[in-house]
């Protein structure tokens, strides 16, 4: 136990910026998966290994969502799995710093890992609106688009936002880290992957899910656009 809190302890004062995080991943995600993370350093278990642990649980959810019954109760389990992956997804990033820094291959997975996890959610959920039409209301064929759409939008934004952090000028060492926007933070909720994962709880509800998905994939398409134009706009500034 004393080596958890000790964890803990560290792990409190190593976290990273909070600036474009939104407020769910700050203040429920991290903390979340600090706990996971300290509890994953007491057991001795490597970030690759939470990594792991974290596709396990995102994909069960991504398979209950293809091959289920759409109801109540499954949706309850999907978001539970969706919510305990997208945890652990946090702590394997802070364990490796706990444990003195991650590597290459460490944070490849990681990546692998999440770009397979989004495209697939959206995949499943177009089978689920195929397969179960009388239950979405998805018999016009014109609602197979939505998914489409989403997940095109969402792997856009995901590998935009990498390769514009990897082509960006690193900060000096010891610059101080950005400080946080309430603001923005609160409005980069729509896009953020744990408010993504709530919506799943409305899967019992037929079209209240369609319409609360749909929500979420227009706002992804409208940040995506605001997204590109920042990133061009300041990669665009960057000294040749």
């Amino acid at each position: 136990m004393g080596t958890v809190g000790t964890a803990l302890f560290e792990l409190r004062t190593a976290q990273k910026s909070a600036k474009g995080v939104s407020l769910y991943s700050r203040f429920v995600n991290r903390p979340a998966g600090r706990y996971l993370a300290a509890g994953s350093y007491g057991m001795r278990l490597t970030p690759n290994q939470v990594t792991l642990i974290s596709a396990a649980f995102s994909f069960a959810a991504v398979l209950a969502v293809a091959f289920g019954e759409p109801s109540w109760g499954l949706g309850l389990l999907v978001w539970l799995g969706l919510a305990v992956g997208f945890a652990f997804d946090s702590a394997d990033g802070q364990l490796a710093r706990l444990r003195g820094g991650g590597s290459a291959a460490g944070e490849w997975l990681d990546h692998v890992v999440d770009c397979g996890k989004l495209t697939a959610l959206h995949a499943v959920v177009l089978i689920s609106f195929y397969r179960h039409p009388g239950h979405f209301g998805t018999g016009d064929r014109g609602w197979l688009l939505v998914p489409l759409l989403f997940q095109f939008a969402a792997v856009v934004t995901f590998f935009g936002g990498l390769l514009t952090e990897k082509l960006k000028p690193r900060p000096a060492p010891g610059t101080p880290a950005p400080a946080a926007s309430t603001a923005r933070a609160v409005a980069l909720l729509p896009v953020d992957h744990g408010v993504f994962c709530l919506v799943f709880l409305l899967l019992g509800g037929g079209a209240a899910f369609r319409w609360a998905y749909s929500a979420l994939g227009v706002a992804c398409v409208l940040f995506l656009v605001a997204f590109l134009m920042k990133w061009f706009r300041e990669l665009n500034a960057v000294p040749r």
